[in-house]
């Protein structure tokens, strides 16, 4: 298999079952409703959120256009990036890398850009309506982003001695993120991981290349 092959697969199956979890949620479940999977340390937890990554809000119209708009943006940027890596053949789990983070951030701009468009709202009272016969609920691009996945793994409060925070309670994980948060996730951790390997890689190859030239 190719690596644009590879590339397109990685970014389609990511995206395939982003959606169809975050679909299923949607229509499935009102909102802040919890399912506990494995007791207190795994739970699935509907919330929706503006569009930052595991949960974070960002207040205001304006502000949600602008992160979509630089969603948007961001990810041409990766496209255009991706397509380049291509044309080199560079390491291929560097291509799989890049694939997920813009799987990622693709699979959440689906959410922002349409989900407004195509259910209606969801409330605790109420669940979604896929194509609602009275419309959206909100605008394109002004979607809310579907999370689901919560980890609460650690509970406990934090010892009287530490400033500011002594007595208050903690949590770890707190954020309550999705597929395509984790894509973009694990991608940029891989990247982290194996650098020498995926960018050696490239240095090596240049190296041959000017020795080729040389002895020419």
């Amino acid at each position: 298999m190719s690596l644009l092959r590879k590339s397109l697969f990685t970014i389609f199956l990511i995206l395939f079952i982003d959606q169809v979890i975050k679909i299923w949620i949607k229509t499935n479940l009102f909102l802040y409703q919890d399912i506990y999977v494995l007791g207190d340390w795994f739970i699935i937890k509907f919330i929706e959120n503006n569009g930052m990554a595991f949960g974070i809000d960002l207040p205001g119209n304006y502000g949600k256009l602008m992160l979509t708009i630089f969603r948007i943006i961001a990810a041409i940027g990766i496209i255009y990036y991706l397509r380049i890596l291509i044309k080199q053949k560079v390491h291929q789990g560097l291509i799989i890398a890049i694939s997920m983070i813009l799987a990622g951030a693709v699979g959440n701009i689906i959410d922002s850009a349409f989900y407004g468009m195509i259910f209606s709202e969801s409330s605790p009272y109420a669940k979604a309506v896929m194509f609602p016969s009275g419309g959206g609920y909100s605008s394109f691009l002004h979607g809310k982003v579907v999370d689901l996945f919560y980890f609460p793994v650690l509970r406990g409060s934090w010892p009287d001695w530490i400033p500011f925070k002594g007595g208050q309670s903690f949590e770890f994980f707190r954020p309550v993120f999705n597929i395509a948060d984790s894509s973009i996730t694990i991608g940029v951790f891989m990247i982290m991981i194996f650098q020498k390997k995926y960018f050696g890689m490239e240095e090596s190859k240049e190296e041959d290349q000017v020795a080729e030239t040389e002895s020419v």
